[in-house]
């Protein structure tokens, strides 16, 4: 009888360990397919919906002609003044001046660059084909530092993250104990110290925005962050070890997608309602408004942020102090003196202090990292040698390239120079024969290029005395539900933490960094995740071609696969800052220099050099090329990921096949909590 007791026992444990990897395994995989179908649905298809508009004057045709086909909501204003002054406080996106023989278009850039690339051609369009006279008059332009708008989503992640971190590393250090008295106070000065480095950072080190803005945001930079780090802590107060789970989810992947950082009215009002009630919607339109807008219009989002701040204090306050001093007048006595061996003696205070100091020390690391890079990487982006086909001569191209660097190619006709579109080798061309010159641009390979190209060799033609004619071409058109080509620069992001985070909860769920069976593990993993998220953005969220479908599922496969495998290598080698350290490979370093949706030309050059040795450009490209240029260009990075994955592989099977191994102390809920949002680009 003690014999088969003592031989079902390692049986029973077998199957508990089980159990663990598939809960844990099942944990990531729900987070990363919330996060994709968050990410992707929000921003897919950004079109104006109910958006802000004012019109003054008799009622125009013209107005009538676009409200009939944009998602206008218009608002009458008396006079030029009045509608004047609610574009200049941020009111507005737009407005339509209708006047004697000519009328004004007006646009906000600052309010969203998309809406302005919207709104301006279809009304000049619309107002040409009504034989009308259109001028157009910027409010609030962008800076040549924020060209086409994206520091204030830039800025609220390290605010959003730094916020978050706080929190959840301070819980860690002081034991779980997440309503000590003395929380708030720690996770305030936190706030500012973060509010500090970012606002040095961005602002005078990098110079995203001018040296005049730098003590404006510093107290909205506080604010947000103090925000989020105290709202974080109250959670964890109230559900425990769950809220910082909670958290992540509620702050970072429903939050963050809905932030509205390149223009609120263009999400699906499902969204917009939801990031209402959220901080992160709240703190972008301060930062907004603060940095062009004069600090107007900011009465909402000063009370959210101030309320979720102010509610996350109380609670603190009444499980800190309020509760404990209550139950102490009840029992009609002090509180039961602490053990000496407690958590809360003297040494064991000064030991969660010192903890909690580290803890907020690799926050401030983190923090400034996410600031740095993700800011020096995308905040003005510019091309540099952009690679263009020519096809014939005209002085508009050498005119053109005073304002913009391109990596010129001579095609000997129009078909030749449509061959190289279709192999994705260039980015556009001009044709020139007869004395007509066209420029042809691929929106597929682009979301800013077309645009960009199209500007300058209209101000070239001018300044010639040209014409040149904008013709779009590309050998797959954009999905309907993906019109700028942003899908698979969002299907990136939960790839990436889908990997990192599968080996960090398989170190949670089995105690060890390395396993026996680890590489199978993660890479039974990364076949189904692949599936999953294949499965949401391509027949749920009908963000590509059905099909591309059965090609693309390998791919996403791939690239979770290397992240994981280069995970568990690290956690092997460091333990659990294994993690950190392929957060800052694939997310901190790699995410940023991948070239996304805008392409490699518009990175800066450290970042156009670092990307192709780390997988997250390698996975970009070869997902992105796979589903619209037929996998044209994809030969590097497939051999690149390749490689990688057998290295990797090769490695990790060496390691684990070592007997002896050290238990790694990580729970599940936080390694889960950490590394969920670490990457949620809002």
């Amino acid at each position: 009888m003690a014999r088969r007791l003592a031989a079902s026992a390692p049986a029973a444990e077998g199957r508990s360990g089980v159990l663990k990897i598939v809960a844990a395994l099942a944990v990531v995989l729900a987070a990363q397919a919330l996060l994709a179908l968050c990410l992707v649905s929000a921003q897919q298809l950004l079109v104006p919906r109910n958006m802000p508009f004012g019109v003054t004057g008799p009622p125009s045709p013209v107005v009538a002609a676009v409200a009939s086909r944009a998602g206008l909501d218009l608002t009458s204003y008396p006079n030029e003044s009045a509608v004047m002054d609610a574009a200049n406080q941020g009111e507005l996106y737009g407005a339509y001046l209708s006047e004697g023989s000519s009328d004004t278009l007006v646009v906000v850039p600052a309010k969203s660059f998309f809406a302005q690339t919207e709104l301006e051609p279809a009304f000049l369009a619309a107002a040409h084909k009504l034989g009308r006279t259109v001028t157009v008059r910027e409010v609030a332009p962008l800076t040549s530092e924020d060209p086409i708008g994206a520091v204030t989503s830039l800025l609220l992640l390290p605010l959003l993250i730094g916020g978050y971190l706080a929190a959840v590393l301070v819980f860690k250090a002081a034991h779980g104990v997440a309503a000590a008295p003395w929380r708030a106070a720690i996770l305030i000065g936190y706030a500012l110290v973060g509010a500090l480095l970012t606002d040095l950072i961005a602002g005078p080190g990098i110079g995203a925005y001018s040296s005049s803005h730098f003590w404006p945001l510093l107290p909205c930079f506080w604010l947000i962050t103090s925000a989020v780090a105290l709202a974080a802590a109250a959670i964890q107060a109230l559900v425990g070890k769950l809220g910082t789970l909670l958290v992540a989810v509620l702050f970072i992947v429903i939050g963050g997608p809905p932030a509205g950082g390149l223009g609120t009215y263009l999400l699906p009002v499902y969204w917009r309602n939801i990031g209402v009630l959220l901080p992160p919607q709240s703190a972008v339109t301060l930062v907004n408004h603060v940095l062009y807008f004069d600090g107007n219009d900011i009465s909402t989002p000063l009370v959210v942020l101030f309320l979720y701040a102010a509610a996350g204090t109380a609670v603190i306050a009444w499980f800190g102090r309020i509760r404990p001093a209550g139950r102490a007048n009840t029992t009609g006595g002090p509180e039961p003196r602490t053990p000496p061996g407690d958590a809360a003696s003297t040494p064991n205070r000064r030991r969660a202090m010192i903890g909690m100091l580290v803890a907020l020390g690799i926050c401030a690391v983190m923090q400034s990292l996410f600031a740095t890079t993700y800011m020096s990487a995308g905040h003005a982006p510019k091309a540099a040698n952009l690679p263009f086909g020519v096809v014939g001569s005209s002085p508009v191209l050498a005119a053109a390239e005073k304002n913009i660097s391109l990596k010129v190619t001579q095609y000997p006709n129009e078909a030749a120079a449509k061959t190289a579109m279709d192999e994705a080798r260039v980015y556009g061309a001009l044709v020139s024969s007869g004395g007509t010159n066209t420029l042809i641009v691929v929106p597929s390979l682009s979301d800013l290029a077309p645009l960009d190209l199209a500007v300058r060799f209209e101000e070239a033609a001018r300044a010639t005395g040209q014409k040149v004619k904008v013709q779009q071409y590309a050998p797959h058109p954009l999905a309907a539900k993906d019109p700028f080509g942003l899908v698979q620069a969002l299907m990136l992001v939960p790839l990436l933490i889908g990997g990192y985070m599968s080996s960090t909860l398989l170190m949670a769920a089995t105690g060890r960094a390395a396993g026996r069976w680890r590489a199978a593990q993660l890479a039974g993993f990364a076949v189904i995740s692949g599936l999953v998220i294949d499965l949401i953005v391509c027949y749920w969220l009908e963000g590509f071609p059905s099909s591309k479908f059965w090609i693309v599922w390998p791919i996403c496969s791939l690239i979770v696969a290397v992240v994981a495998f280069v995970a568990a290598i690290l956690q092997k080698l460091l333990g659990p800052i294994g993690t950190l350290v392929t957060v800052v490979l694939m997310i901190l370093l790699g995410n940023p220099s991948s070239g996304g949706a805008s392409g490699v030309p518009y990175l800066p050059a450290f970042w156009r050099d670092l990307g192709p040795y780390l997988p997250p450009r390698n996975g970009y490209i070869l997902l992105h090329h796979t589903i619209y240029f037929d996998g044209h260009g994809t030969s590097q990075a497939l051999i690149n990921l390749l490689i990688y994955l057998g290295v990797a592989a090769a490695v990790l099977i060496v390691l684990d096949l070592r007997r002896t191994e050290a238990k790694v102390p990580t729970d599940a809920t936080e390694a889960a909590a950490v590394s969920v949002p670490i990457g949620a680009v809002p």
